[in-house]
């Protein structure tokens, strides 16, 4: 079997709130006919990255009880979410080669990429799938500011529970390797800031890739699927040729192990109706009183047909509309957050001031 009769692999990386899910929103929203199947794998948020994929605007629906996690999109692509158990779903996908053109990965905010390229060298992936090029995902206005992440907090706390990683490393080296081994990197959120800050990041990312890596610049995940997929980079031929800090975590024998993300509360909170602008008052004064690092959810708002989207990373807030509720769907609002240390009733609680009726 040749390498062009195997499934390309699309791998994206970057940290927490860099912009991967909005770029792969924007890849599915525009797939221009490939058939995609989509694991996304962001530590604690089971269930919840692949219902706001599942909003793109092409329409999901779950293919049975029999399947699990694995989502049909009406497009023809999949959607699957995952925590770790990344080798099952790459045989499940590998039994419904003839219905994909494309597998897109997006990976946890801390993951080393390279583990996982590793990965692609198991006989039982080898023979059905390559790696056709790994992103990285880079914040330019968190990284023009040194700090490399939105909140460079909640992620030097993800790191230290991490014991896959080095915890006397500083913040810089997991962003330089997660350069290592890019394929291509996308500059995020480029409509933050002017054209020196994009200028004087797009330097320091050139510093540490080879000169055939391309960069190229987004805003709200607008990159062109042609500059992404279809690379043939086949990364797992050569991954082991680049050198990284953490290149010790992880030996020879080691691609099975499994991380540990315990020591983060990953909480479910349900509210009714609710007022937009009181909701997001509310939940900054959450991120202030709480050790808070990602919110994500859907908020329903009287009177409006559409569901509103809410993605937050550290005090850093975002809302849209993303698709009209369904006639089936209780109109209610549904937020996960992360963080440690948490209490659901005490969020939920301190929630109550944004919701438009008595909760259950």
């Amino acid at each position: 079997m040749t390498s062009r009769s195997k499934i390309p692999a699309t791998i994206v990386t970057g940290f927490l709130g860099s912009g991967k899910t909005t770029l792969l929103r924007h890849l599915l929203e525009n797939a221009q006919g490939r058939r995609i199947a989509v694991i996304v794998n962001e530590f604690g948020e089971l269930g919840m990255d692949g219902e706001i994929l599942k909003g793109c605007g092409i329409g999901c629906d779950e293919t049975g009880e029999d399947v699990g996690t694995l989502y049909e999109l009406a497009n023809g692509c999949l959607c699957c979410t995952v925590q770790e158990a990344f080798y099952p779903v790459m045989k499940a996908l590998m039994e419904r080669r003839d219905e994909i053109d494309h597998i897109l990965i997006e990976t946890s905010g801390l993951a080393l990429p390279k583990p996982l390229v590793q990965a692609f060298n198991w006989p039982e992936i080898k023979t059905g799938c390559t790696v056709d090029a790994v992103v990285t995902v880079v914040d330019v206005p968190a990284t023009a500011q040194g700090q490399f992440a939105a909140n460079p907090e909640a992620v030097d706390r993800q790191r230290r529970s991490d014991p896959n990683l080095d915890h006397d490393s500083p913040l810089h080296e997991l962003f330089e390797d997660q350069l290592s081994a890019a394929d291509l990197v996308v500059l995020s959120k480029t409509d933050r800031v002017d054209a020196a800050a994009v200028e004087q990041v797009t330097k320091l990312v050139r510093a540490e890739i080879p000169p055939q890596v391309k960069v190229l610049s987004s805003d709200h995940g607008r990159v062109d699927p042609l500059l992404m997929m279809g690379l043939g980079s086949a990364s797992e031929e050569h991954i082991h040729l680049r050198a990284g800090h953490h290149d010790h975590a992880h030996g020879e024998g080691d691609d099975h192990h499994d991380h540990d993300h315990d020591q983060f509360d990953s909480l479910v909170i349900t509210l009714p109706q609710v007022d937009r602008d009181r909701l997001l008052e509310q939940l900054q004064q959450l991120v202030r009183d709480h050790r808070i690092f990602r919110v994500k959810g859907f908020a329903a708002l009287p009177e409006k047909r559409m569901r509103l989207v809410v993605h937050g990373v550290g005090s850093r807030f975002d809302s849209y509309f993303d698709r009209p509720w369904r006639t089936e769907e209780e109109r209610s609002t549904r937020l996960v957050v992360i963080g440690q240390d948490l209490s659901a009733d005490a969020l939920e609680q301190a929630l109550q001031p944004a919701a438009l009726t008595a909760t259950a």
